[in-house]
């Protein structure tokens, strides 16, 4: 792969602790690896976090980085850890006790998208998921450590929102939540990983824009939330999995006619989370 694996659009000037970001929504898929793949161009965007990156757009206006990946997660998965290699996938891995991600294909080199649907017609090479790591996944965690390191000294504290969607019926059998099912879950792997005031306020900003938010089920935050959540040292970060249906048409892959109020409501909801991180912080020079 080429192309830079992320990019970071920036705020004229910092105002906020908040930090936004987009590790799977990037749709930069080379194209050596889609003649690779088993699945058309359509199938294998299937576990692609779609537009997150576009409703997130308001962020650098309302004081905040954003860092969008543009490196597809079906390619590297910047949401697991390096050593989530699958045996099943990568010839020269041993076959170690394996976690439930790697045991479903979803490592941090993917075997399946979306509904177990294999992605490769064999098997690649150790050599080859190490150089996408060192290629992709380094540099994107690099930047990403910068930015929370900036944070912490300019504001005493960083607050990562981590976004993603969910596949409409990620929370089918969910209990309902203000009279429905959950449109939006938050995680902070049950308080470890961002103190209950910005989880409170992460919660409200949805809220108060009429969507119905669920905490940690199904999805109570993975590698991001929990290799840098560190409350203790000012360091939280909340992971945000939000309905794909509220915006777009699943099988189709395109935006739908609510996408556009969509829009406007996740621009009120970056502004108000923002606003989460200049509580009583001063602002930081550029």
């Amino acid at each position: 792969m080429t192309a830079p694996p992320f990019r970071i659009l920036m705020p004229a000037r910092r105002t906020t602790s908040v930090i936004f970001a987009s590790p799977h929504s990037g749709r930069a898929y080379p194209a050596e690896f889609l003649r690779r793949s088993l699945l058309d161009a359509r199938a294998i965007r299937s576990s692609e976090d779609a537009f997150v990156d576009d409703l997130l757009a308001r962020a650098p206006a309302a004081g905040a980085p954003l860092l969008l990946a543009e490196v597809p997660r079906a390619f590297v998965d910047l949401n697991r850890s390096p050593e989530d290699l699958d045996p099943l996938l990568i010839e020269g891995v041993g076959r170690r006790t394996l976690n439930p991600r790697i045991s479903s294909g979803l490592g941090v080199i993917p075997r399946v998208v979306a509904g177990g649907r294999a992605i490769y017609r064999g098997r690649i090479t150790l050599a080859e998921a190490q150089a996408r790591i060192a290629r992709c996944w380094r540099p994107y965690h690099a930047a990403l450590r910068r930015l929370m390191d900036e944070h912490v000294a300019a504001f005493g504290e960083v607050v990562l929102i981590d976004c993603h969607s969910m596949p409409h019926e990620a929370v089918e059998g969910h209990p309902a939540v203000g009279g429905g099912r959950p449109q939006v879950v938050i995680g902070d792997r049950f308080g470890a990983a961002a103190a209950a005031r910005i989880v409170d306020g992460v919660e409200a900003a949805f809220v108060a824009r009429g969507l119905r938010v669920a905490r940690n089920a199904p999805f109570a935050g993975a590698f991001v939330a929990q290799a840098y959540g560190r409350p203790s040292a000012g360091h939280h970060v909340v992971q945000v999995e939000i309905d794909r249906a509220l915006y777009m048409d699943e099988a189709t892959i395109r935006p739908h006619q609510g996408y556009g109020a969509m829009q406007v409501l996740m621009a009120a909801v970056v502004a108000a989370i923002a606003a989460i991180g200049r509580r009583d912080l001063p602002l930081a020079a550029e």
